[in-house]
């Protein structure tokens, strides 16, 4: 199909025809494990206000990955060393988030600069292109392995320092006083966040991992303030996203990722509209209360 027409993204024959394809299934498998990983990490660095930090790591996974193409090696590993030293910058050198910033802003622009250098020198334009703006058709099984391999270390790791990390993004300064290790849990979530990120960035490019990584979880914030549910919805929100635009995008032959941040953009609107009118109700339901508490003149 040579374009997009509002009829082709309604042929059910041909999305079902493609969905029986193998490279479509591995494509759904690891952008599904990848929302699992964004619904999962992304609760967190919207508390530890690290959405500057993701773009960061996703843009350093870009220069990974173009250096291990002009090497000569697997791309899969350059994306995650790119990452995991992006990462470890990160959290080293910017605990604070006003230090944060700072460091990635000098570390990014030299960064990215390098990976357009790799990219130019390696010759193979359209690989860069697929790097930054994703290829969700491509993945195939030894893609999908390296997702699944990753998905599970990066949740047992999250599992073991998860309330110890909670306590730290809500509280630094008091959960410091009492001897948690901020600086070193700091480091290990920026760490998994790096290799949640690497692979990320393969499927559906560094310039849209933190409409899976970022928006389901901003969107989930908006309609509630308990901490599990705010995960569960933010995991529900980036599978939605993710699966849907993957299907969505079969019939009209489009690129997966426009509809995937279209998705997750839509989610995040409505969340918005819900979580401001939550919010007038709570507050006229407060000065009710204090109203009727209030003594009579």
């Amino acid at each position: 199909m040579n374009g997009a027409t509002w009829s082709s993204f309604f042929d059910t024959g041909e999305t079902w025809f493609l969905l029986q394809q193998e490279f479509v299934l591995y494509g759904l498998g690891a952008l599904g494990l990848i929302a699992l990983l964004g619904g999962l990490l992304g609760p967190t660095v919207v508390s530890r206000q690290m959405s500057f930090a993701v773009h960061g790591t996703s843009e350093l996974t870009f220069t990974g990955a173009a250096a291990a193409l002009l090497a000569g090696v697997s791309v899969n590993m350059g994306a995650l060393a790119g990452a995991v030293v992006a990462a470890l910058v990160f959290g080293l050198l910017g605990n604070r988030a006003r230090e944060r910033d700072s460091v990635i802003g000098v570390v990014l622009a030299f960064g990215l600069g390098l990976g357009l250098l790799f990219v130019f020198l390696h010759g193979r334009v359209g690989t860069g292109f697929s790097l930054l703006a994703g290829q969700v058709v491509a993945v195939g099984s030894d893609g999908l392995r390296d997702v699944l391999i990753t998905t599970v270390v990066v949740i047992a790791v999250l599992a073991v320092i998860y309330r110890p990390l909670q306590f730290a993004s809500t509280d630094p300064d008091v959960a410091e006083a009492l001897g948690v290790p901020t600086r070193l849990l700091s480091v290990v979530f920026a760490v998994i966040l790096g290799a949640a990120v690497a692979q990320a960035v393969q499927i559906i490019g560094a310039l849209l991992v933190m409409s899976l990584l970022i928006t389901p979880a901003a969107a989930a914030a908006r309609v509630t303030s308990r901490p599990l549910v705010v995960v569960g919805l933010s995991v529900l929100f980036a599978e939605v996203a993710a699966l849907g635009g993957m299907v969505l995008s079969l019939a009209p032959n489009l690129p997966a990722s426009v509809l995937v941040t279209s998705i997750s953009f839509a989610i995040y609107v409505v969340c918005r509209i819900v979580g401001r009118r939550r919010l007038s109700r709570t507050a006229v339901a407060s000065r009710q209360r204090v109203e009727q508490a209030a003594p009579v003149a």
